[in-house]
């Protein structure tokens, strides 16, 4: 599968000031979560301004973000970025219906439709090649796609989202890189962590092996008295005398 993004006739101006990123602030409201779900605080949804932009979003996006498209036809990449810790399945059903909705809404063949396919994946699974044009996308895993079909206009739902709306040109390379840095750093201290539990395990293996040996060598039933081995010296002692003697 491939898709294209929505197209523009040029790279803007902004790009000189970075990628142009539109930041939208979901709510429990908005998403119509119930009261047995709650929305994860911190959660966002996002877009580039154009295709420009979508190609800078594909490359930096950062491993728990989702993209969302429209199927078939051009639209803008929307992606929901769930807070650190959380993964699409911890967002309630109302969040991905409110990213279908805002992706639906910035299409321009998908907007004019009664309704329309949605496509979602994790960002690590988009694979962009290459030979691939600016706005072009293809996946590593077509499993790990799904498809939400008969996606309808939700003007209630876009207009909340659109009031949230934040322009933005954020360093998106710095902020994957700082991403990238905390995520070295994490992983540095789980292996310091397993280490020093696989240095406690050894040394509880070990503890245990010399009691074991001990209880061997002082097993009770085994064990004899001074006095006993004095006693089966002397008595040898005798057998010995005994047997030289005759």
């Amino acid at each position: 599968f491939i898709w294209v993004s929505a197209a523009a006739a040029s790279p803007s101006f902004s790009r000189s000031l970075g990628s142009m990123v539109f930041f939208f602030t979901p709510t429990s409201e908005v998403c119509s979560t119930s009261s047995e779900e709650s929305l994860p605080e911190g959660t966002v949804f996002y877009m580039g301004k154009d295709k420009y932009e979508n190609e800078d979003l594909i490359k930096y996006g950062l491993d728990e973000d989702v993209w969302f498209h429209v199927d078939k036809l051009s639209s803008a990449h929307v992606y929901l970025r769930p807070p650190r810790g959380c993964t699409i399945d911890d967002m309630p059903q109302g969040v991905i219906d409110a990213c279908c909705a805002l992706v639906k809404a910035n299409s321009i063949e998908g907007s004019k439709k009664s309704e329309v396919d949605v496509v979602y994946t994790p960002w690590t699974n988009l694979r962009k090649e290459s030979h691939m044009e600016v706005g072009q996308i293809g996946f590593f895993d077509n499993k790990q796609v799904t498809k939400v079909g008969h996606v309808k206009k939700n003007n209630e739902v876009v207009n909340k989202l659109n009031k949230t709306k934040v322009e933005s040109y954020p360093d998106l390379s710095a902020e994957r890189d700082a991403r990238d840095a905390i995520k070295r750093q994490e992983g540095k201290e789980r292996a310091r962590e397993a280490k020093k539990e696989q240095l406690e395990e050894e040394r509880r293996k070990k503890e245990d092996e010399e009691l074991r040996s001990y209880d061997r060598i002082m097993d009770e039933d085994k064990m004899q008295s001074n006095a006993a081995l004095r006693e089966a010296a002397k008595k040898k002692s005798v057998a010995e005398l005994e047997e030289d003697f005759m």
